[in-house]
């Protein structure tokens, strides 16, 4: 049976229904949810401003689409293993991390208190062995990937007002039972043919 073809309108609808029928749910899904939900910060807009940066990242350092999957799937589950590390502090705290003031750039607070150089550095061997880039890329690739996903998991936050105080991005993320719900190499690749729907092939 031929796949499901990605509808050429790059609506939010659209793109719902192809998820459905693909059976594509889980995190990407709750992206897209965020996107919608005037309770929480997710925005078209931000989503593009993240996969951009990691397709640019991709395309200046000649990685393929399928080198850039395979390292992102590796990466979420690093981050995913070091983030339920940390939920002593518990999901509430975490969120925090991830809200940022309009004169903090992008991410910066929570990177550098969830995953400094030391963490980073002990993740290339793994990030390596998987994919079969050079170390010294990968460890030139974190600081551009880590703020992506997390600015991917910071649409999740609240919204000013919002009554509720969950992240249901990073609470997914976390919870995931690794039936491959939260593969982020799954999740921005179609994060890319929301944004870019001209490119699906």
């Amino acid at each position: 049976m031929p796949p499901t073809p990605l509808p050429s309108t790059g609506s939010l609808q659209d793109f719902k229904n192809f998820v459905k029928e693909t059976k594509t749910m889980g995190m990407f899904f709750d992206l897209l949810s965020a996107i919608n939900d005037p309770n929480l910060q997710g925005n078209v807009p931000q989503l593009e401003t993240s996969i951009n940066e990691v397709q640019e990242f991709a395309t200046k350092n000649n990685i393929s689409p399928s080198t850039l999957q395979t390292l992102l799937s590796a990466l979420g589950s690093l981050l995913q293993g070091n983030l339920r590390q940390q939920t002593g502090m518990g999901l509430p705290q975490l969120t925090l991390l991830l809200k940022q003031d309009a004169s903090t750039p992008s991410t910066v607070t929570a990177l550098q208190t969830l995953f400094p150089p030391q963490v980073q550095q002990q993740m290339v061997p793994a990030l390596a062995q998987k994919t079969g880039l050079n170390p010294t890329l990968i460890q030139t690739a974190l600081p551009t990937l880590i703020p992506a996903v997390m600015d991917v998991l910071k649409m999740g936050n609240p919204s000013p007002g919002a009554t509720t105080a969950a992240n249901p991005l990073l609470t997914m993320f976390l919870d995931g039972d690794r039936d491959g719900d939260t593969d982020l190499g799954d999740v921005f690749k179609l994060a890319n043919r929301f944004i870019h729907p001209s490119q699906a092939r």
